[in-house]
This record gives C-alpha cells, structure tokens and sequence, in this order.
C-alpha cells in the first residue's frame, strides 16, 4: 500500500472510531437542552376566568379581569424557584378553564372537568375555586348544596392525583360586601368552611383565599378597593359600560392582579410534605 492510500486508509479509520462518540456527545448536548414544562390548571367561576379568550373582549367586556387570566406572569421563570416545592420544571404554562356562572356541578357536567382531566400530565398543578354559584340558592340551576359541593371537590381532588397531578383548593375571594366597622366580611357562608373540612379529610393543601382577600381589601378600606379593584365604573368612560357598572364581585385589572398575587404568596408558603 502506497504511503497517500496508507494515510488515507488511517483517516478513515479513525473517523469510523470517532463517528459514535460525535453522535453520543450530540445527544447528550440535546437531553440537556431539554427543558422541562408543567401546566398549572386552573377551574372555577368567573371571579377566575379568562375574559380575553372571548370574541371582541377589548370592546364587550374589558376591564373586567379573571385572576387567572393574569396568572402566568407570577410564574415566570425567575419566580418559580420560589415555589420548587411545588414545580418541579424550568417553565410553566398556566390554562385557565374556569368559566363565569359554573359551580363545582355545573362545571363537571358539562364536561368542563373531563376536558382538564383528560389532559392533566404527573407534575402538573389544578387550582380549584368554587363557592361562588354553589352558594346561589336563588339560582337552581347553579346551585350546589354544601355536601354536593364537598363531594364534587373531593372527586376533582382525587382525579387529579390519579393522573399524577397535584390539586390545590382555593377558598372562594371575597366579594365587595358585607362592610362591618370598617372591616369586609365574609359573604359565602358555610362553603370555605366546607372546603377546608375536604382539605383537613383528604390531606390537600389549601389557600384561604376567602380570608386573605378579606384582610387585605379591608385594609385598602371600601373607598378604594370599590373604586379600584371591583368593577364599579363611571359612565362614558368604556366602550362595553357606557352607562357605567355597579358590580361588588367581579374585578378590574388592577383588582384582579392583586388576587393573582395573593394566590402566589400562598402557593409560596405551602408546605409540600402535606401533599399527597
């Protein structure tokens, strides 16, 4: 063999012996940049949903504004190492589900429930808050008793950890009234009370949003909050409210932010040992 077709020879040899390794390395370059994505879900009733998922929503409906619609900027990246006792993942997508007038039986019969459930991944995290319309005796078709609405959230709690998720319930936010001294109160009656008894049953963690809303609004004072954060409106200033809005449940932007905040502070301060 001539000493070119020799080198030759040598060349291509060595490339066949280093050809494995260059793939091995390029794998282990792309499993690294692989990143790791959970969904945080959320269900519930209007004081939650996402309004501007609806058709024309800047010029029917805005401003009113869901918690959950402006959940996803607490849990950017550089938030969620405050909360990897929970997450466990470099990203997270927030899906709110949750729809205005649904109670927890409302919300399960029409195959709202089976949509989440069907898609929940093992990691992922389902916020529940219901209490709103269960409580609305005047509205049969909404209503859910306190023992119907304490079995529907254990059964939402018990699908969610058959798919490997993680279930949080939500005490219902408070609504702009009952005022007493200077203090809000709470206008759900017996339901967050009902849902910290499946929480205490079932071992799942819990916000009281119901009584972390109260404090704080109470705290703001009524002036501000009914002016700032509830959707009481002057005339001729949106297009959706021409004639204004007198609404003590529903939220304003900044309103709704400030719910969403304190949905995080609570998640950050849960335990993770209690869970499952």
């Amino acid at each position: 063999m001539s000493g070119r077709r020799k080198l030759k020879f040598e060349i291509l040899l060595l490339l066949l012996v280093l050809l494995p390794v260059t793939n091995a390395c390029s794998g282990e370059k792309k499993e690294e940049k692989q990143q790791k994505v959970c969904k945080v879900w959320i269900i519930g009733d209007s004081t939650v949903a996402n309004y501007a998922l609806e058709k024309d929503y800047p010029s029917k409906r805005f401003p009113i504004t869901g918690w959950g619609q402006v959940f996803q900027p607490f849990l950017a990246k550089d938030s969620l190492k405050m909360v990897d006792h929970l997450i466990d993942a470099d990203s997270v997508l927030v899906d709110d589900r949750a729809k205005g007038g649904r109670s927890t039986r409302t919300f399960f019969q029409e195959g709202r429930w089976r949509e989440v459930y069907n898609q929940i991944q093992p990691g992922d995290l389902v916020l529940m808050q219901f209490g709103h319309n269960d409580a609305s005796k005047n509205k049969p078709a909404r209503y859910v008793n306190l023992q119907g609405y304490a079995e529907f959230l254990r059964l939402f709690v018990n699908q969610t950890r058959e798919k490997g998720g993680t279930p949080i319930l939500i005490t219902p936010v408070a609504r702009n009234y009952p005022w007493v001294d200077g203090h809000l109160e709470n206008v759900h009656g017996g339901y967050p009370d009902a849902m910290k008894e499946v929480a205490k049953e079932l071992h799942v963690d819990l916000i009281d949003l119901n009584q972390r809303s109260m404090d704080f609004f109470s705290r703001k004072g009524k002036d501000y909050v009914t002016e700032n954060y509830f959707m009481n409106l002057p005339a001729l200033v949106y297009e959706a409210y021409p004639d204004g809005q007198h609404d003590n449940t529903h939220f304003q932007p900044a309103g709704a932010r400030e719910v969403a905040r304190m949905v995080f502070e609570g998640l950050k301060q849960l335990n993770s040992n209690k869970l499952n």
